[in-house]
């Protein structure tokens, strides 16, 4: 038989507060939960309403019980932490933006591979090429392939010549030659 859920006045006075002055969804879902087991509502109809599994349900009136109000913050996540901090963030965002020759690289561009050979050197992190990619794309940086053209490498006086010759070139009508057949 399940045990019978009963709140005191000050216990919803506090529940409800908790509601009322907390954005976090899961501390205003998790004193919800307490809420309705005090009004005497079952688990799966709690479960039911609040979008919720009924385990979740056990496992928030257990925290309860045993921690009373501090038991409906949410739990730090398991795990390890995330490599990429937000200095890791900053100096990309920074490096994508300036000109890879001020750090006296020959090259105008940044490939990923060029990035993250940089940033390894300068963090001692390493990501692969996907990863950096979906780091810039979250950062809001577009990732294009560069276009590669000759423009400052060529004579552009005669680029410009022989362009304005195949434009006259285009123009004149191709006359078919007669064929003996």
């Amino acid at each position: 038989m399940a045990r019978a859920w009963t709140l005191t006045d000050r216990q919803r006075d506090g529940l409800d507060s908790l509601r009322l002055t907390t954005d976090h969804v899961d501390i205003f879902r998790n004193a919800t939960i307490i809420l309705m087991s005090g009004d005497g509502q079952s688990k799966t109809t709690i479960a039911a309403t609040l979008g919720c599994s009924p385990s979740t349900v056990d496992r928030v009136r257990g925290l309860y019980r045993a921690k009373g109000l501090s038991g409906l913050r949410p739990i730090k996540p398991p795990g390890r932490p995330p490599k990429v901090t937000t200095a890791y963030r900053r100096l990309l965002c920074e490096t994508v933006e300036t000109d890879p020759r001020t750090f006296g690289y020959a090259f105008t561009v940044w490939t990923a591979p060029r990035l993250g050979a940089y940033l390894k050197k300068q963090t001692g992190l390493s990501f692969s090429d996907a990863h950096l990619r979906a780091l810039l794309h979250q950062e809001g940086f577009a990732l294009h392939r560069p276009k590669h053209t000759l423009r400052g490498k060529r004579d552009e006086a005669a680029h410009g010549k022989a362009k304005r010759q195949l434009a006259r070139l285009k123009k004149k009508r191709c006359v078919p030659t007669p064929t003996n057949s």
